[in-house]
């Protein structure tokens, strides 16, 4: 299981449903900081190895924090995964010499699915994870088409151009507690050959173990574990940790 830091202003904040403008300063169970740094000092110290980090600065205004990354990087030990809009090379290489295990490309900011076969030619398809971000059935995207983006099109092309690791990520259900997309989910993990990270919607450790149990290969946790719902010793006994 992967956990979540969503970083907005410089603070790590609460996502709930993709609605940035009132996304408010963590409250956690697990930290008395909205520090991103010290955050996830606390969430190493429970024994996860990564952390999935949304740098919503530079989604947004494409001002990526590429000090952050390594200070968390170095302070914590932790694999990053981290979303910064990336859609250029340079961008993509300095995140990773910036200590960032995997870069994210995320459907919302692409421009161009080039950059995706780029990336994987020049980072190699262990540094790089696309993330197909929905909202509801709706994928997010900047890429021009003539109509809407088919999902499993567009993963198919992905994998196609090299891509083994993806991220489904309903915004309409991060911190909704409702629940993964379950249907989206199955034809992913039905149709295609690639490593798969669920994120949107957990409620409780029974969801895990559900997830775990159809085949996804990591689950991104925010809502559920700041606030109590799951614990670190929960992960722990269901053999979730790390």
């Amino acid at each position: 299981m992967i956990p979540v830091i969503d970083v907005l202003n410089g603070v790590a904040v609460h996502a709930v449903r993709g609605r940035r403008k009132e996304y408010q300063p963590l409250k956690s169970v697990l930290s008395t900081s909205a520090d991103p740094v010290e955050v996830a000092k606390t969430l190493a110290s429970f024994g996860f190895r990564e952390l999935y980090l949304a740098d919503l600065d530079a989604i947004i205004n494409g001002q990526a924090n590429f000090p952050l990354y390594k200070q968390v990087a170095d302070e914590t030990g932790l694999a990053l995964l981290v979303d910064a809009g990336v859609a250029e090379l340079t961008k993509a290489k300095m995140m990773v010499k910036n200590r960032v295990s995997k870069v994210v490309v995320g459907t919302e900011t692409l421009q161009n699915t080039d950059f995706v076969r780029e990336a994987v030619e020049t980072l190699g398809k262990d540094r790089v994870v696309v993330s197909l971000d929905m909202m509801g059935c709706k994928v997010l995207s900047r890429l021009n088409s003539a109509g809407a983006v088919q999902p499993m099109a567009l993963l198919r092309a992905f994998q196609e151009m090299g891509v083994s690791q993806v991220i489904l990520l309903d915004l309409s259900r991060v911190g909704s507690g409702e629940g993964v997309n379950l249907p989206a989910l199955k034809e992913v993990l039905a149709s295609l050959n690639m490593r798969v990270i669920v994120g949107g919607g957990v409620r409780d450790i029974k969801d895990l173990v559900a997830l775990r149990n159809l085949g996804v290969s990591g689950v991104l946790l925010a809502t559920a574990l700041h606030s109590g719902k799951i614990s670190p010793d929960e992960l722990q006994r269901q053999g979730l940790l790390g």
